[in-house]
């Protein structure tokens, strides 16, 4: 290649590109010292990536906030519109994005820099195409909340909030695929300098379109468009500008080529992450059925609320766990892929048990931070230990899932979250919700026993009987496969 890196990102690289494959711990090395050494590696993406998506999800929360101020229709609207439309496409764009994970980070770690490029042309190609599909949603979405029981002038306004927010529906399809291409090189800082950016944005913009121009919910809808595509233009200017010369080459024409197989990952990678995220969704549907249904989708939205937050630590995790299994699997090197599996489970095993303990010790007091009545006060307590052990639950599960991407395994789990959630987890729901009249801490329940924890164990049992010497073979042979070829230097 003809660009090489400056003299702090070569030394960077040095630190944290895989090695030679190691020694098992003891062999050469005290366990301490190769723990702390990969802690590093670890930390060094997940601080920025929890950062990054603790910004995304406030973006959100603000959103909402404004929302809530201009009038109780206008906060429903904005809810179900952020929930149900935009969160059932969400889940799944984010999920397609995730087999660059699998692609760049293991062409990262056999320092084929050049595809990388590549890959993430492939994914915006397929992303963007996939957009169209999901476009209906956003055009018929007042009629589609209809027919879920929302009611009309809910239902109208969440239609109009979706139209105002197609451009926020493209930028996921160039947004997802320029995070995992730099997180998957390591880039990790420059994901949260741009978040703060777009954080920044989307706060002063929502002030000024609300209270100054007077929009209302066009106005919010319009921040929220703007910054997400503040991201994107922000990450991409760092990767087109001279951020990744390795990686980054300029637009090919070989990002059509093996468009189909590229396609069947994505969608496995898609259909693995939001079968598990739309069970969320389906879960407030049911307790809106539900007798007393107000007060327990208040309950219920309270502890969401406080797991979605939490949830934003595994879900760095998730993709941390990827990035360094696919790196050292890349690079040939199964024993430091089991290595990092081992001290990121363990790693945010520790973290959730500490937030499992802070649930169940203010298992009466934390809802104070959203509700005064004592009504939804009791009904979240009552749910406080389901909350509790689905954070802990969390704390392994997205590792786990993580340790799948970074191996190629998408299809597999897609398979095995279709089974736990949809055919055991739902059904389970149902009975525990309706017919032994548990409410919805039956339908919870069903999710996170029926769903979360058999999910958990099945993959468990898969990461520990892996053969991690056969998985870098494969890699090598994924990676020989997928640039094949032939690429020119500029």
């Amino acid at each position: 290649m003809g660009s090489v890196m400056d003299g702090d990102d070569a030394d960077l690289s040095r630190l944290l590109l895989p090695s030679e494959p190691q020694p098992e711990a003891g062999e050469d090395q005290k366990l301490g010292a190769r723990v702390w050494a990969e802690s590093g590696k670890l930390w060094h993406i997940v601080g920025p990536a929890i950062f990054s998506r603790i910004a995304s999800f406030s973006m959100n929360v603000v959103t909402q906030a404004f929302a809530g101020h201009l009038g109780d229709v206008e906060l429903a609207a904005f809810s179900i519109a952020n929930n149900v439309i935009i969160g059932f496409n969400f889940g799944l764009l984010l999920g397609m994005a995730s087999a660059l994970e699998t692609l760049c980070g293991q062409a990262f770690g056999a320092k084929q820099h050049h595809m990388l490029g590549i890959y993430m042309q492939r994914s915006w190609i397929v992303l963007f195409l996939c957009c169209f599909l999901l476009l209906p949603f956003y055009v018929f979405a007042a009629p589609i909340l209809k027919l879920l029981g929302q009611p009309d002038s809910v239902a109208d306004m969440s239609g109009e909030i979706c139209l105002w927010l197609i451009p926020l529906h493209f930028s996921f399809a160039f947004q997802f695929p320029l995070t995992r291409f730099l997180q998957s090189q390591l880039k990790t800082a420059i994901t949260a300098y741009v978040s703060l950016i777009g954080f920044v944005v989307h706060v002063v913009l929502s002030y000024l379109l609300v209270y100054q121009v007077q929009w209302g919910v066009v106005g919010l809808s319009i921040a929220l468009d703007t910054s997400w595509w503040c991201l994107v233009l922000g990450l991409y200017g760092y990767t087109a500008w001279g951020g990744c010369p390795l990686s980054w080459t300029g637009f090919s024409t070989q990002a059509f080529s093996g468009l189909w197989e590229f396609l069947r990952l994505s969608t496995s990678s898609g259909v693995m992450l939001c079968l598990e995220n739309w069970y969320y969704r389906i879960l407030i549907l049911m307790t809106g059925n539900m007798t007393n249904a107000e007060i327990a989708v208040d309950a219920l939205s309270v502890c969401m609320t406080i797991n979605g937050w939490e949830m934003m630590i595994p879900l760095a995790f998730f993709a941390a766990t990827g990035v360094r299994v696919s790196n050292e699997l890349g690079a040939g090197n199964g024993k430091g892929a089991k290595f990092a599996t081992k001290v990121s489970v363990a790693t945010s095993t520790i973290i959730g048990l500490f937030f499992c303990a802070l649930i169940m010790i203010f298992h009466d007091k934390f809802a104070l931070l959203f509700t005064t009545s004592e009504v939804v006060l009791k009904a979240v307590d009552q749910m406080a230990y389901l909350l509790a052990i689905t954070i802990l639950l969390n704390s392994v599960q997205p590792v786990l899932s993580g340790v799948a991407v970074g191996c190629g395994w998408q299809s597999w789990v897609a398979y095995i979250n279709l089974g736990c959630y949809y055919v055991v987890g739902l059904p389970l729901g149902m009975v525990l919700g309706w017919v032994l009249n548990w409410g919805v801490q039956g339908i919870w329940g069903g999710m996170i026993f029926g769903g979360t924890a058999i999910q958990t164990i099945i993959l468990a049992i898969i990461t520990i009987r892996c053969n991690w010497d056969a998985e870098a073979q494969k890699a090598n042979k994924h990676i020989q496969q997928w640039s094949a070829e032939p690429t020119t230097s500029p």
